[in-house]
C-alpha cells in the first residue's frame, strides 16, 4: 500500500514536470512569435514614416539620429470621430505648434496638446492622442524647426490585440492538452518502473519463500539431532540425508539466484569462441540417456547440425542440462525424450522435445518468469523451484537467439531455441 502512495506521488511529481516544462516552452515560443508579429505588423507604418523623411531629405538638409522605438502616452482628451493616417505638425525651438493640416479646431487643440520631445530625432516611437493610436518619428528642417509626423495605427494595434486574445486563448486550450499529455506521458514513463518494481517486489518474497522452506527443514532436523546427544549417526540415517538434501536444494537455488542477480546487472559475460555443437552436447545427452533408462524412459538423438558455432560451450551445456533436466522430471514411464539439431535459415536450431504431461496454454505465456510454477507439474514435489527456464531464456537472450514452447502440442513439451551460428 505504502508503494503504490509513492507511485502516486511520483506520477504526480512526472506529470507536474512535464507540464511546466512544457508550458515553459510554450511561453516561449509564443512570446517570440508575437514579437515577430507586432515587428511585421508595423512594419508598414514605419516604412511610411522614414519615406516622409526620405522624401525631405531628398529636397532639403535635415537633422536626425539612429533609429530606435520609444513609448509616449498623453491622456484621452475628444471622443469625436476622427481617425487620420498621416498628419505632419510643425513646432518652434521650444517645442509649440507653429502649423499643422487640421482643419478642425478642437482636433488642432488636441494635437498642440501631444506629447513632445524635442530629444527624439530620428526615432521612431509610439504615442497615444485621444482614442487613436499613432507611430511619431522627428526631425528638423531647413528653418531650425521642429517636424512631428505621425502616422495611425489603431488598425494594427487592433489586429494585435486580437491576436493576443488568439494566442490566449489558443495558449489555454495548449494547457488543457498539455495537462492530458503529461499525465499520459509520466504514466507511460512510469510503467517500466513499476512492472520492474513489482517484479523484484515478487522475486524477493518467491526467493525468500524458497530459502525460507530448506533452512527450516535443516534446523528441525539438526534440532532434532541434538536431542539425542548419545545417539549414533546409523540411528539417524534419514535426518542427515534430509538435510543433506535441502543443503544442496539450497546451494543450487543460491547459485541460481546469483546467475540471475549477474544477468541483471550485465555483469554476466560469455566466454565465445568456435567449436561443433554436436560433438560438444552429444556427451551431455548421453549422460542423460542413462538417467532416463533407469526411469523407464527413452531419450533419443537427432543431431543433423554438423557445423561449428561461435557461443560459449559452458552456457549451451547449461542451457540443454536445464531443458533435459525439465523433460525427465515431468515425463512418466514409458515417455519418449528427443533432442533435434540441425541448421535453418542460417541459424542452429536445438530442439527438446517429449511426451509428458505438457504445460497448459494458461501457463505457456509464463514458463520464463521466475519462480513461475504450473499448479500441476511445477511443485516441490518434483524438486523445481521455477528458475530453470529464467536462466535458460537468459543464455539464449545473451547469445542473440530465441527460445520458446510450441502452444499446438497437445501433449508433451517442445522448446525451440534459434541461435545465430556467428
Amino acid at each position: 500500500m505504502n508503494e503504490e502512495k509513492q507511485v502516486k506521488k511520483q506520477l504526480k511529481k512526472n506529470m507536474l514536470l512535464n507540464l511546466l516544462t512544457f508550458i515553459t516552452i510554450f511561453y516561449i515560443l509564443g512570446t517570440s512569435i508575437y514579437s515577430q508579429f507586432k515587428n511585421s505588423l508595423y512594419k508598414s507604418a514605419d516604412a511610411e514614416l522614414n519615406q516622409t523623411i526620405n522624401q525631405e531629405m531628398s529636397r532639403k538638409e535635415i537633422k536626425i539620429m539612429p533609429n530606435n522605438i520609444m513609448d509616449m502616452k498623453m491622456d484621452k482628451q475628444d471622443e469625436r470621430e476622427f481617425n487620420p493616417r498621416l498628419i505632419k505638425i510643425i513646432r518652434d525651438e521650444s517645442g509649440n505648434v507653429i502649423e499643422n493640416g487640421i482643419m478642425n479646431d478642437t482636433l488642432n487643440d488636441i494635437f498642440k496638446q501631444a506629447k513632445f520631445d524635442t530629444n527624439l530625432l530620428g526615432q521612431i516611437y509610439n504615442i497615444e492622442i485621444g482614442n487613436y493610436s499613432y507611430r511619431g518619428i522627428n526631425y528638423i528642417d531647413t528653418n531650425g524647426n521642429y517636424v512631428q509626423v505621425l502616422i495611425n495605427v489603431n488598425s494594427e494595434q487592433d489586429i494585435a490585440q486580437k491576436f493576443v486574445q488568439n494566442l490566449i486563448i489558443s495558449f489555454s486550450i495548449a494547457i488543457v492538452i498539455i495537462l492530458i499529455a503529461s499525465y499520459l506521458l509520466s504514466k507511460y514513463t512510469l510503467k517500466p518502473i513499476v512492472e520492474s518494481w513489482k517484479k523484484q517486489n515478487r522475486f524477493v518474497q518467491d526467493a525468500s519463500h524458497e530459502l525460507r522452506t530448506p533452512l527450516t527443514i535443516i534446523k528441525a532436523k539438526q534440532e532434532s539431532l541434538l536431542e539425542k546427544p548419545e545417539s549414533i549417526i546409523i540411528d539417524n540415517v534419514e535426518d542427515i540425508s534430509i538435510t543433506l538434501q535441502e543443503t544442496q536444494r539450497l546451494t543450487k537455488l543460491i547459485k541460481e539466484l546469483m546467475e540471475l542477480a549477474q544477468n541483471d546487472s550485465d555483469t554476466l559475460k560469455l566466454n565465445k569462441e568456435k567449436f561443433n555443437l554436436d560433438k560438444q552436447i552429444k556427451p551431455i545427452i548421453n549422460l542423460y540417456k542413462d538417467v532416463a533408462k533407469t526411469e523407464e524412459k527413452e531419450l533419443k538423438i537427432n543431431l543433423n547440425f554438423n557445423d561449428e558455432i561461435i557461443a560459449d560451450q559452458n552456457k549451451l551445456k547449461e542451457l540443454l542440462v536445464i531443458l533435459l533436466d525439465n523433460s525427465i522430471k515431468y515425463t512418466e514411464e514409458g515417455d519418449t525424450i528427443q533432442v533435434n539439431t540441425y541448421k535453418k535459415d542460417g541459424k542452429c536450431v536445438i530442439e527438446v522435445e517429449d511426451t509428458g504431461i505438457g504445460i497448459s496454454k494458461e501457463s505457456i505465456d509464463h514458463i520464463f518468469e521466475r519462480f513461475y510454477r504450473e499448479e500441476k507439474s511445477r511443485n516441490r514435489a518434483k524438486g523445481g523451484m521455477g528458475l530453470g527456464l529464467s536462466i535458460a531464456y537468459n543464455i539464449v537472450s545473451l547469445h542473440k537467439g530465441t527460445i520458446k514452447f510450441d502452444k499446438t502440442r497437445e501433449k508433451g513439451t517442445k522448446a525451440i531455441i534459434k541461435l545465430p551460428i556467428k
